[in-house]
């Protein structure tokens, strides 16, 4: 596949479009933002989401859905919450069986679904696929060494996919996983706002290190509900992921979790912000779908509390710090 397009010009869309046109692949990248569009086709660079990386001036960015469509193979990197609006009208456009790889991480917050959950509905003849794993975009565009999870059902097409994004410094591993893949680079976002709470707060070192391995208890136990396997969420799209994710300040998640625990308000912080925190919109729809049900997720639950109730921190901590003791295996 020589023809790729990229949706969405954000600084994960951009390091992808970046690395893809310096491979030699005809790349062009969809942005909603006539400034980001002509920057990169103008100055070969995107000053507002991936500054101080150059662009290849191969690289062609277009504000045409229509024209984006126009591919033999679509990366989506729109944000989670905007999957579903901007898939639907780019259904209007795109050819019966151009495969549709999901570059997002995170649950759609009304429905709780999946975002391949979404793309069955908005793109029900495109075949699906995941990319997933530790990845900060400014590394990938640097052509720094990075490896991910490419998850697809059909391993015909998964090879293809690989070899037509994989290079010697981006290692794709294929899986039949699809929803383990997603669920890793979904609930990873909301322990790492969680282990910026326990920087910001001065918790120390034990402390972050029991909170992402609880966390991947959490993460574990929802994924193999919701019909991943817990092999997946102990590979790159799950622990590699949580384990980047929560141990830089580059993390918006974590950062965001730093700003919180320093004793900011949320509003204030996303007010300053650009991008996204994912995880500030996933955490709610982990907490509403398990609410009903008789299955606990101890972290991400207080985080939806500390997010979206208002609850207090150091109370928050507390409340996690005095559960009954248990097995570690529950």
């Amino acid at each position: 596949m020589e023809k790729i397009t990229v949706i969405g010009a954000g600084a994960w869309g951009t390091a992808l479009a970046q690395m893809l046109a310096a491979a030699g692949r005809k790349t062009q990248i969809w942005a909603r933002e006539e400034a980001v569009v002509a920057a990169i086709n103008k100055e070969h660079a995107n000053p507002l989401y991936l500054p101080d990386v150059p662009l290849h001036v191969a690289l062609h960015a277009t504000d045409d859905l229509a024209e984006a469509a126009q591919s033999e193979l679509i990366l989506l990197v729109t944000p989670a919450q905007f999957l579903r609006p901007v898939t639907a009208e780019l259904a209007r456009y795109v050819a019966p069986g151009v495969p549709a790889v999901i570059c997002a991480k995170g649950i759609e917050k009304d429905s709780y679904a999946l975002l391949s959950e979404v793309l069955s509905e908005t793109l029900p003849e495109a075949p699906r696929a995941v990319l997933s794993g530790p990845t900060f975009a400014i590394e990938v565009a640097r052509g720094l060494p990075t490896a991910v999870t490419l998850a697809c059902t059909d391993e015909a097409l998964g090879g293809r996919i690989v070899e037509t994004v994989g290079q010697a410094h981006f290692r794709p591993y294929w899986t039949d996983d699809v929803i383990g893949a997603q669920i890793g680079g979904a609930v990873k976002n909301v322990l790492a706002i969680a282990c910026g709470i326990v920087e910001g707060r001065a918790l120390g070192d034990n402390a972050r290190a029991a909170l992402m391995t609880r966390g991947l208890a959490e993460m574990i136990r929802y994924g193999v509900m919701r019909g991943g396997r817990a092999e997946t969420l102990m590979g790159l799209s799950g622990l590699g992921d949580l384990a980047l994710t929560c141990n830089s300040e580059q993390s918006r998640n974590m950062s965001l979790g730093i700003e919180l625990g320093e004793g900011r308000r949320i509003e204030d912080i996303m007010a300053e912000r650009r991008s996204v925190a994912e995880g500030a919109h996933t955490v709610s729809a982990i907490a509403d779908h398990v609410s009903p049900m008789d299955f606990e997720m101890p972290i991400c639950t207080a985080m939806d509390g500390v997010l979206n109730y208002m609850a207090d921190i150091d109370a928050t901590i507390r409340g996690l710090l005095e559960r009954p003791y248990r097995p570690e295996t529950d």
